[in-house]
């Protein structure tokens, strides 16, 4: 059976996790190990220590919050939102520590004490660290984890230029679908939308750069996404996350979203704009198209529209077929842009 991107990707950030939380816990086992332990035994006990206590936070982090357990959790107010996961986490801290202990207790050839200064210091060390993971993966949703590297790396403290792919999907009917629904209820349509959305770039291994209304915006950074096809079979693939929860949002909703695409890709320049918010804004002539292919589908009576330029640089996958139209004339552009539909082979045109 083969694994799925999202599924490698969460096993590359178990790993990396892991490893780091190990290395840190090693160095910090002698704050858990008693004084007269060897550093050897020390190191091995931080070690395990480590593990047991990022192990469970981890999976609460990658495959809990996914779950309908961490749905419920997301619809809480932050403080409490909050306040559950670092109550999870006490857990963990606490129950870590513990186990270590046990595990030891041979090695030591001693009765399961408790010193109440070891056992302060390790607490407040797995707080530490629970606080600075749990922020990193709020700031990692929040901002996007691409969009983050960039900011904590200063990659786009100064403008520069950069070839990208880009795909625009814009939900259809959305102002129908807001008038019968109601904004609270189109809202959580909304999120479910983007949330498979989110699974598919996963999938492709894209970035999402923003979420604008009923718009998502999805790159890729120089050829990544071209030379294997994932940009062409992204929307696609989105459509597959959408029909597999499509009981979910006729029992919910009444409807199952469907939604245009667009891809072009081009030179951009990228940079950090804001003050009291900062964000990586794209600005060019790329995404300008971009927009009028997605306005162009809505003309065009086609679901997925892709520039020529791009094609010409994209491996076209096996289950996909492209068929060119006329034209596009596109304002500020003196040559007319070439583009063409995408569609599955298996589907109607």
């Amino acid at each position: 059976m083969k694994t799925s991107r999202r599924a490698r990707r969460d096993r590359r950030v178990i790993l990396i996790v892991l490893v780091v939380s190990c290395v840190i816990s090693a160095f910090a086992g002698r704050r858990i190990a008693p004084k007269d332990a060897s550093d050897l035994v020390s190191a091995l006990q931080g070690v395990i220590n480590g593990l047991l206590v990022a192990t469970p936070i981890l999976m609460l982090e990658i495959y809990g919050m996914q779950s309908a357990l961490g749905e419920r959790m997301r619809r809480l107010p932050l403080p409490a939102y909050l306040g559950v996961k670092m109550l999870f986490y006490v857990v963990f801290i606490v129950g870590g520590y513990l186990l270590s202990r046990v595990l030891f207790l041979g090695l030591y050839g001693e009765p399961l004490v408790i010193d109440r200064d070891v056992f302060t210091n390790s607490l407040i060390f797995g707080a530490i660290m629970a606080f600075a993971g749990n922020f990193i993966f709020e700031l990692g949703g929040l901002l996007g984890w691409g969009t983050l590297k960039s900011l904590l790396t200063g990659r786009y403290a100064l403008p520069r230029a950069e070839l990208k792919t880009f795909l625009l999907i814009d939900m259809k009917d959305s102002t129908g679908l807001a008038e019968r629904l109601g904004p609270i209820r189109f809202h959580r349509l909304l999120n479910d939308f983007f949330r498979d959305i989110s699974h598919a770039a996963l999938e492709c291994e894209a970035d999402i750069h923003k979420y604008v209304g009923d718009e998502a915006i999805l790159t890729w950074a120089g050829e990544s996404g071209l030379a294997d096809g994932a940009a062409l079979s992204c929307p696609f693939v989105a459509l597959d996350f959408i029909a597999a929860r499509a009981a979910h949002y006729r029992e919910h909703f009444g409807a199952v979203p469907s939604f245009r695409a667009a891809l072009h890709y081009g030179e951009i320049v990228a940079g950090e704009i804001g003050d009291l918010r900062r964000e990586v804004a794209y600005v060019g002539d790329t995404l300008n198209v971009a927009a009028r292919l997605l306005d162009a589908a809505k003309t065009a009576g086609r679901d997925v529209l892709v520039s020529a330029d791009l094609l010409q640089r994209a491996k076209m996958p096996d289950d996909l077929r492209s068929e060119e139209l006329p034209t596009l004339a596109v304002r500020g552009r003196a040559a007319s842009l070439g583009i063409a539909a995408l569609s599955r082979i298996s589907a109607a045109p």
